[in-house]
């Protein structure tokens, strides 16, 4: 799971298994597959660390290394 922040700074972890799409519109809005979606305060390059930090975890071969996006 990767912990994201709401608007209002309240923290939650959201599974990035489940998400569709992501874009700054300028908010970062995280669409899921079942339709859902939230607007958090990260930007889409560090969700895009935090997924592939959270891949490297749970699936350590899956992903090269070297795909940083820090």
């Amino acid at each position: 799971m990767v912990k994201v922040t709401r608007l209002n700074n309240s923290e939650f972890y959201i599974n990035p298994h489940q998400i569709e799409s992501i874009q700054a519109t300028p908010d970062t809005i995280i669409a899921l597959i079942n339709g859902q979606k939230y607007i958090v305060k990260e930007t889409v390059d560090e969700l895009l660390g935090l997924i592939i930090k959270y891949r490297r975890t749970v699936a350590p071969t899956c992903l090269p290394p070297g795909n940083d996006v820090d």
